[in-house]
């Protein structure tokens, strides 16, 4: 029969004892994560999440019978001595110097054989670990990761409140705004017809905040986006989210910059340099071809448009034919060692899904142009590309020619694809080289689509423009008009980004304009801003971080669904609670609502 604890509390956690403990009386609890009976003796493994304890009994004890039929994962008290393991040391391990000789043992709860073993290295399928989750976490690995990330959200409050932020709560039943990614929809009882939304971030709130005159907020905000998911997104995720009043880009910047230093120093025992480095968009997309450029190597993009303008060769003269065509290169060192098959196939993939036509190549070799593209170009061509990008004798220079948006961006993956593939970039940061931080900033403030024929924020509609780009806003030349925007970028990836906000209810109308949102529409779906903005907001920005995205870099995890307790699969899906699900009649009834799924 199961015991309930009756008096008998730990003294120590599984992983506090060490040598210097010898000869002391404890008490341990936990699960049992492994045993073995060798005759004479037998050994039982005791976890809990602070560690592993071993646990020695003889076979002449009157507790041997009892311990025998014990199995892994029960959950069991053990009491008794400190002991040292003498010359059968476990040196990897923080308790390896001794082991518990049992003098009493409760068992508190027997367990089922578990559908995979609790232990680092599990085979078992994700979606099977994902049912029993619970059983998951067990393991040490991943117990890790949730303790990080409770320490993580432990530092943001400590250096934010030592900062005079407020922890502020905002809504999560709202009103939908679908200028973004989807809406998840709430349905209202008592208003039939009507639907509130779950926040895809508390943007506007928080901007409300600053006009209420709580001047630092943060807050630790759960967000919902009914997106398609990758292994950096859930439908339900937490941001970090912060706002400040009387502000330029630099204060929140620094004020961001002390916070991550010291989770970093932490977590990590890695102290940044500061200030982060700072590169505007345009020179990322030019140095990078990406907008969350890696910069812990090197291979950057070059500019050779004008030496193959004039080009006989046809492939650069139909690409010359199109508007914004451009010609980017990239220099492979001779480390790199790439075939024709990796190039034209393996790599050209990777260019074709960012949107190019196709990945040129030639080699360096002898100290001049040989093979591919080469045999097209002119002397003088060949020439001036080499002096430009200087390439290592046996390396390769590949090329992508095409708009510019396109070339840039397909070549600048193609550039991590390769730096990934050759273990430039180590996912666990354990040195100062291992990391990669940069400030982008001065982002632009619109974005055209050809598909819609129209202008779209590339942040948000609240985003400022710089104030020297004003003349170009009110020209509508609104393709020359960059934001007070800053994203901040680890190791290629984005962590999170903000700007400084429109408070002034004029210029936010005339953005709403410049975007196609007319008077109405905007009274419509953003009155209590407009309002707001009319009774005196001080100007204000503010950033919000990805918490989900931040841990999963920290601990050098290979997906989100390993850095959150409960999270979803990529089809939006718990397999352990099985949601979601249908419900009855009964409640569609008082929601008045019918459903019309589609048939299997």
């Amino acid at each position: 029969m199961s015991e309930f604890l009756n008096g008998f509390k730990r003294t120590h956690t599984c992983g506090a004892l060490r040598g210097t403990d010898i000869g002391k009386q404890v008490r341990i609890v936990g699960w049992v994560q492994d045993y073995r009976n060798l005759g004479g003796f037998l050994f039982l493994v005791v976890r809990d999440r602070y560690g592993i304890t071993q646990v020695h009994i003889d076979a002449n004890s009157p507790l041997f019978e009892q311990a025998s039929k014990i199995r892994a994962e029960w959950v069991i008290g053990v009491a008794g001595e400190v002991i040292s393991r003498g010359s059968n040391i476990n040196k990897n391990l923080p308790t390896g110097e001794i082991e518990i000789e049992a003098k009493e043992l409760r068992i508190f709860n027997r367990a089922e054989t578990t559908p995979f073993a609790i232990h680092d290295e599990c085979d078992a399928a994700e979606l099977m670990r994902l049912k029993y989750r619970y059983l998951d976490l067990r393991r040490p690995v991943l117990n890790k990761n949730i303790v990080m990330r409770s320490k993580i959200t432990g530092i943001i409050r400590r250096v934010l409140e030592s900062k005079d932020f407020l922890d502020l709560e905002t809504p999560i039943l709202g009103k939908s705004t679908p200028e973004g990614a989807r809406d998840y929809l709430v349905p209202s009882r008592v208003q039939p017809g009507k639907f509130y939304a779950l926040p895809q971030s508390p943007q506007l709130f928080k901007q409300l905040y600053m006009v209420s005159g709580f001047d630092r907020y943060y807050q630790i905000a759960r967000c919902f986006r009914d997106e398609d998911l990758r292994l950096d997104r859930q439908p339900e995720f937490t941001q970090i989210d912060m706002e400040m009043s009387f502000i330029e880009p630099d204060d929140i910047q620094n004020v961001c910059e002390d916070m991550i230093a010291t989770i970093f120093k932490e977590i990590l025992n890695i102290d940044l340099p500061r200030p982060f480095k700072r590169i505007k968009w345009d020179e990322a997309m030019d140095r990078f071809g990406v907008d969350a450029p890696d910069i812990r190597f090197g291979m950057e993009l070059n500019d050779i448009t004008e030496i193959l303008r004039g080009s006989e060769c046809k492939l650069f003269q139909t690409v010359f034919a199109e508007k914004s065509a451009t010609v980017r290169a990239i220099a492979v060192p001779a480390s790199v060692k790439l075939s024709r098959k990796d190039i034209e196939q393996s790599l050209c993939d990777v260019a074709k899904t960012y949107g190019a036509k196709t990945l040129i190549w030639t080699k360096f070799a002898n100290g001049a142009l040989d093979a591919g593209i080469a045999k097209q170009l002119t002397d003088a061509e060949k020439q001036a590309i080499i002096d430009m990008l200087k390439p290592e004798e046996g390396g390769t220079i590949l090329m992508v020619a095409d708009k510019l948006n396109i070339a840039r961006n397909a070549l600048g993956r193609v550039r991590k694809e390769i730096a990934v593939r050759n273990n430039w970039v180590p996912k666990k940061m354990t040195k100062l080289e291992d990391v990669g931080l940069v400030w982008v900033t001065d982002f632009p403030m619109f974005e055209w689509s050809d598909e819609d024929n129209r202008w779209y924020a590339m942040h948000h509609p609240f985003t400022s423009p710089r104030s020297c780009d004003w003349p170009a806003f009110e020209a509508g030349d609104l393709g020359k008009v960059y934001a007070q925007a800053y994203d901040l970028v680890l190791n290629g990836i984005e962590l999170g980004g903000g700007s400084i906000r429109i408070h002034n209810i004029d210029v936010q109308k005339k953005v709403f304009a410049a975007l196609g949102i007319g008077d109405e529409e905007a009274r419509a779906k953003f009155s209590f801003l407009l309002d707001a903005l009319a009774f005196g907001a001080p100007p204000h920005g503010g950033l919000a971080f990805g918490l989900d995205r931040m841990v999963m870099l920290l601990a050098g995890a290979d997906s989100l669904r390993d850095v959150i307790a409960f999270p979803k699969t990529n089809k939006a899906t718990d397999m352990m609670t099985e949601a979601p699900s249908t419900v009855d009649d009964k409640q569609l009834d008082e929601l008045y609502i019918k459903t019309v799924a589609p048939e299997e």
